[in-house]
Order: C-alpha cells, then sequence, then structure tokens
C-alpha cells in the first residue's frame, strides 16, 4: 500500500500543487484546509506522515504538531512562510522531522519525504540513511540500541523517538567519547535533506534527552561540548 500524507495549508493553490506532486509520486494523500480538518483527518486515517503549514485559522500548525506528538511519532514537515530562528526552534522542539520555508521547490518537498521515509524503513527494506554501522544490537551501560528494530531501551523500557531522533542517536553511540559537531549530526543523519542550519540539532538533542531520559546538567548518555558540539559519554566515564 502507498504511504499516506496529510497535507494541511489554508493556502488552496498550495496545497494542491502539494498534493499533485506527492500524487505523482506515488503517495496517497490528504488534504486540509485548516487545523482542526488535519487533526480529525489524522484521526480517522491515521497517515503516515503530515505536512503542517504554521499559519492556519482555527487551530495553527504549531497546535495541531502538538496534538498529533500526544499520539504519534510519525515524521512531521512544517510549511510556512516563517523564518525566524524561534519558529523553527519551536517547531522542532514539537518534534518536527524538517522545516520547509516558502517559497519552495515541490520536488524538493517530495525529496525531503523520502528521506525522511527513508530514514523510517523497517526490517526488511534496504537500510535507513545512517545505517553505515553495525546492524546487531548493541549496550551502552543501560541503553540498548537495535538498528534493525530502529527500537532504543533504557533500563529495559522502550523509548519513543522520531527516525531523525532515533540517528542522531545511533551516530553519536556508534563512537563514545568522540565529539560532532552541530553540522556534522545533520549532514550524517539528515543528509542532502537538510537545510543545513546547525543550531537546529540543539532542539533535536533536547527532545532525545527527554525521550530518554537524560539530564543536560548531569548526563548518562548525551554530554553538551561547549562551542562544539556533542558526545556520547563513555560508559566507564558515566557517573
Amino acid at each position: 500500500m502507498p504511504r499516506s500524507i496529510l497535507v494541511a495549508d489554508d493556502e488552496r493553490k498550495i496545497a494542491r500543487l502539494v498534493e499533485s506532486y506527492l500524487d505523482a509520486a506515488g503517495f496517497e494523500v490528504l488534504v486540509a484546509d485548516d487545523g482542526n480538518q488535519a487533526l480529525k483527518l489524522f484521526r480517522e486515517r491515521s497517515p503516515d506522515c503530515a505536512i503542517l503549514d504554521i499559519n492556519m485559522p482555527g487551530l495553527d500548525g504549531i497546535e495541531v504538531a502538538r496534538e498529533i506528538r500526544r499520539r504519534s511519532e510519525v515524521p512531521i514537515i512544517f510549511l510556512t512562510a516563517r523564518t525566524e530562528e524561534t519558529d523553527r526552534i519551536v517547531g522542532l522542539e514539537l518534534g518536527a522531522d524538517d522545516y520547509v520555508s516558502k517559497p519552495f521547490s515541490p520536488r524538493e518537498l517530495v525529496a525531503r519525504v523520502r528521506a525522511i521515509f527513508r530514514r523510517a524503513r523497517p526490517v526488511g527494506g534496504a537500510e535507513p540513511v545512517g545505517a553505515e554501522t553495525a546492524s546487531e544490537p548493541v549496550r551502552l551501560g543501560e541503553m540498548l540500541i537495535d538498528p534493525r528494530k530502529r527500537a532504543v531501551l533504557v533500563h529495559g523500557e522502550p523509548k519513543a523517538l522520531t527516525a531523525l531522533q532515533f540517528d542522531i542517536l545511533a551516530f553519536l553511540a556508534g563512537e563514545p567519547g568522540r565529539v560532532f559537531t552541530r553540522l556534522e549530526l545533520l549532514e550524517r543523519s539528515a543528509g542532502t535533506a537538510c537545510e543545513g542550519y546547525e543550531r537546529t540539532i540543539d532542539a533535536h538533542i533536547k527532545n532525545i534527552r527527554k525521550a530518554i531520559g537524560d539530564e543536560s546538567e548531569l548526563p548518562q548518555y548525551i554530554a553538551t561540548v561547549r562551542g562544539v558540539g556533542y558526545k556520547f559519554i563513555e560508559q566507564s566515564d558515566a557517573t
């Protein structure tokens, strides 16, 4: 069955343009004209991805994303005319996987959707982006990372991560002690789909820490290297 994608944008011309390109790429597309309709469609149809405009009547894209994240880890892409740093960070801290600013190329948007699905490809398909490391489960302290199932367990409890969050964590954990710059983490996890906005990695790291129960001030797994980036703590050094 084709992947289904929810497109929510009150600008009908843009929504239909995105719909036509996604449809031509083989996706099933659900179109909503406002936030309330978007949530209704999401609850009824459970799409595999959501593309949300931030500025919509009724519930805006931020509120829709917040409601989606309360029940699902499906990929979310924000499609908006806003370009300020604060808008980007707010969206990413809600767990969005990507951020596309208007005006945009519909072909680039389709490429980003495909990149997100490649990262989240289940067992049995080709290796997802960022799967250069060993496919066998790896235990690091009380954390177990299973690349094939794309699953993370801490103290035996599964932790919910988006596809991009999993890739960032897997890259960090793949080389404990090595410091990765923000740009390296974005390039290696998001690949060509990334806009290259380095500071967005801070929002992703914040979400990963929240998901795995790691504290930024007294981290057990992910340490901040000020002025550079992040590293996964070698477990012999953890306290």
